[in-house]
């Protein structure tokens, strides 16, 4: 088990592993995210990123090590776990026949936010996302990048220490992503939010990301700031740092991530 976090760090996992039948799709992971990081986890499709974030926001128990979240355990105080952390996952969780104030609501009451402070923390999110004067609209009216960011502000209302964000910009266009980008960043800014964030646009890796971490086959293959990346790559293409260490081609896209992510991009364009 590792020791339990300090306030230095947001993220440990202890040889964290995950295995499916024969298959091992995690590979005694060892990793470190510092209190108030965006770090960006990267790779192909099938390295293993959506099931370490699975089992770090307790929805898929390892098969063997540990993990501490915000101080918490994983194994040992799942709730806790929960209690301090935000997941916004590729798939779109906002009710599109509802508000975006109703939804808020909803999830207000979902992660047992005082009711005497629902109302002021939904106008902070509201107003902090960019979104006061789309309050009373029905969200299924929302542009992507607008469902984006009530998703963020969704998972921000119970006021959690690490963010976990799964492709939070696939299948939106340039300005929405940088939309969103910049407020994730001001999440930082203002609140000290700590991000685990995975994305397959290396250019936004790059500018949202204060350290990078590259899974090949379930494990780490390579760790450090984009800078640090590209100097032990011997470039200076953050595309082709990814393929330096995760290599060129894969052949572990399948039918069902190809179908997800065309799903989300058609929900959101």
């Amino acid at each position: 088990m590792p020791q339990p976090t300090t306030d230095a760090v947001a993220i440990q996992t202890d040889q964290l592993t995950r295995s499916f039948g024969s298959f091992v799709a995690v590979k005694a992971l060892n990793l470190v995210v510092q209190s108030g990081e965006i770090f960006g986890l990267l790779g192909p499709n099938g390295a293993g990123k959506t099931t370490t974030i699975r089992m770090l926001t307790t929805m898929l128990p390892p098969s063997s090590g540990s993990a501490m979240v915000a101080g918490r355990s994983i194994l040992a105080d799942p709730v806790g776990v929960r209690k301090r952390m935000g997941y916004v996952s590729q798939m779109i969780s906002a009710d599109g026949a509802l508000t975006g104030c109703e939804n808020l609501l909803l999830f207000a009451r979902i992660y047992g936010v005082p009711k005497a402070e629902r109302r002021q923390r939904i106008d902070d999110a509201l107003g902090f996302m960019g979104l006061a004067d789309a309050r009373d609209k029905l969200v299924r009216t929302y542009s992507g990048g607008m469902i984006r960011r009530l998703e963020i502000a969704q998972s921000m209302l119970h006021r959690p220490q690490v963010l976990f964000l799964d492709e939070p910009t696939i299948g939106l266009d340039p300005a929405a992503r940088h939309q969103v980008r910049d407020r994730l960043k001001e999440l930082r800014r203002s609140f000290g939010t700590t991000i685990l964030v995975t994305t397959h646009d290396m250019d936004e890796a790059e500018d949202l990301c204060d350290r990078i971490a590259i899974m090949k086959s379930g494990f780490i293959a390579a760790e450090g700031s984009p800078e640090e990346l590209k100097k032990q790559a011997g470039t200076e293409s953050m595309d082709e740092v990814f393929i330096h260490f995760a290599g060129e081609f894969s052949d572990s896209t399948n039918y069902q991530d190809v179908a997800r992510a065309r799903k989300t991009a058609k929900r959101l364009g």
